[in-house]
């Protein structure tokens, strides 16, 4: 093996097809990533691999996995006349359209001679819901196959899938060399310099503007918790860091994502304001920096928290590039870097200050007084921005009850304070309301102006009641809780109560170390205590593997 870890594709002990070959020295693959070397001779050799890789380390071709632009009628009827090399699919579509058998969409037998799976991104699959429908497909599937799991991050849910869908795998953990004997867990890359910066709620945009204003000539993504964030402030960036590419995308924007994220490959230089749906499986060219203006949360638990923080500092410093990360915190959420520090080994550096602060806040508060649609975006943006930080899991660290309200809505250059459960009955004297009447400011666009003033006039005729609303709930955005939330909940209850030790006894560590890290933030206990507290009773190093 030691061989060809940084050998030529020819190098490999089993010859690849001459086809496979000439693809490859086309695209100028001239020799293989650590990972590739450990495992596509195992699996030539009929091996199932189970596969850990620092992230950004796995060059591929990028395929939207929610773009269905196709008749799964049509998919099956290809499949089975012309048959197919590859079939790239996500989980739920490729349950459906096994289950279809009645409809004469027999997936099923056009599958008999799979050689190859191959689950990649396993860990975010999970994330997203679609565990039963992976379970579902491997009893389709032919038991004599080969299966490769790959994944930045392993959990405790992707041990479950290894033992469910693979036959006595070979794991394998990439690290970099140099790095396992320093920080033998580290999951980002060690060209990646981690820094975090803490300012007020109230300054932190203005910290953003100057730093971007500062980075002009270098490509960078700035991530936001919720698709509303990306629209107000990705609006409010174009307006303020001038001369500068500004793209957006989140997921609500499916039709127009895919042409933004080719144009932003393309670019030498820019900003690309999104959420999470750019932070994994994306591959942009020579990106320089990372800034996580929220910090990052999963649907899972907090442990998730910091996988999530890893896939998007993994969109720098790929395939042995250098590049940096940023995430701004407010100052009761500093306790985030020693939880990143323990719980996933990464260390992240605080920067030095950014200088040239200007506050561009009134300018972002007189669009919103020029044109009712951007008053509007910075009002959904606060209450998105409130209902996500509520529901982070991590929520030992980022609790509301911390916010404070008037620095936050000052951040967000809010005319006035959106009437919400959360702010009912408070008053906020730090947040001079404007004295100008906000259902008096206009649209820009004369059409969409038109249209308000006349359901005005409508709703004047009714004696000014408003039209009704439908399922208007009065609970706290915070509280509210779908009726699919909860049965997810109670069946993860369920499932935990069944069996889960190893999860319960993480979590209690999670909980224990979090509790150790607020007592030395205050002063509490010592250093040298919190190192005896953290690392006694139990042994928390585990085995590492060798560099590649």
């Amino acid at each position: 093996m030691a061989s060809s870890a940084e050998g030529t594709w020819e190098s490999l002990p089993v010859k690849l097809h001459e086809g496979v070959l000439e693809t490859l020295r086309e695209l100028k693959f001239t020799y293989m990533t650590p990972v590739q070397a450990a495992c596509v001779p195992l699996f030539m050799s009929n091996k199932d691999v189970a596969a850990e890789a620092v992230t950004g380390k796995v060059p591929r071709v990028h395929a939207d996995p929610t773009d269905r632009g196709s008749n799964p009628a049509e998919d099956v009827e290809r499949l089975k006349d012309g048959g197919g090399n590859v079939v790239i699919a996500t989980p739920g579509r490729l349950e459906d359209m096994f289950r279809r058998k009645a409809e004469g969409l027999d997936l099923a037998s056009a599958v008999r001679s799979l050689d190859v799976l191959v689950l990649d991104e396993a860990d975010r699959l999970l994330d997203m819901g679609f565990e039963t429908s992976l379970n579902a497909i491997l009893s389709f599937l032919p038991k004599q196959r080969r299966t490769g799991l790959f994944s930045a991050t392993q959990t405790q849910e992707l041990e479950k899938l290894v033992r469910a869908g693979l036959r006595n795998p070979v794991r394998i953990t990439v690290k970099e060399k140099g790095l396992a004997a320093a920080a033998p867990a580290q999951k980002t890359p060690s060209r990646l310099s981690n820094y975090y910066t803490v300012c007020r709620a109230d300054e932190k945009f203005n910290h953003l503007v100057a730093f971007l204003r500062q980075h002009k000539h270098e490509k960078q993504l700035v991530f936001f918790s919720t698709c509303a964030c990306v629209e107000f402030y990705g609006r409010a960036l174009e307006m303020l860091v001038r001369k500068v590419p500004v793209c957006c995308i989140h997921g609500k924007m499916k039709n127009k994502r895919n042409s933004i994220f080719a144009d932003f490959r393309k670019l030498k230089s820019g900003i690309l304001v999104c959420t999470d749906v750019m932070a994994r499986g994306v591959d942009i060219p020579d990106v320089n920096w990372v800034l996580q203006y929220d910090p990052a949360q999963s649907r899972r638990t907090c442990t998730h928290t910091g996988t999530a923080f890893v896939h998007r500092c993994g969109r720098t410093a790929r395939i042995g590039n250098y590049g940096n990360a940023l995430v701004f915190l407010l100052p009761m959420e500093e306790t985030y870097v020693n939880f990143l520090s323990i719980n996933q080994k990464c260390p992240l550096q605080k920067m030095p200050p950014i200088h040239d602060v200007v506050d561009v806040l009134p300018k972002v508060k007189a669009a919103a007084l020029a044109d009712r649609a951007a008053f509007e975006r910075g009002m959904k943006a606060f209450v998105s921005y409130v209902q996500a930080y509520a529901k982070h899991e991590c929520s030992l660290i980022f609790r509301v009850k911390d916010l404070d309200f008037a620095a936050l809505a000052r951040g967000f250059a809010l005319l006035r304070l959106p009437k919400m459960p959360e702010l009912r009955g408070r008053s906020f004297p730090d947040f001079p309301e404007t004295a100008v009447d906000t259902d008096a400011i206009p649209y820009k666009d004369k059409n969409r102006e038109r249209q308000r003033r006349k359901m005005l006039a409508e709703q004047k005729e009714r004696g000014g009641e408003a039209p009704p609303r439908k399922n208007l709930r009065n609970k706290a955005w915070s509280k509210q809780k779908s009726k699919k939330e909860r049965r997810k909940r109670r069946a993860a209850k369920r499932k935990h109560e069944e069996g889960s030790d190893v999860e319960q006894d993480d979590l209690a560590e999670l909980l224990n170390d979090t509790r150790l890290l607020k007592k030395l933030k205050k002063g509490r206990i010592s250093e040298e205590d919190f190192e005896q507290q953290l690392t006694g009773g139990t042994d928390r190093n585990r085995d590492a593997a060798q560099p590649l």
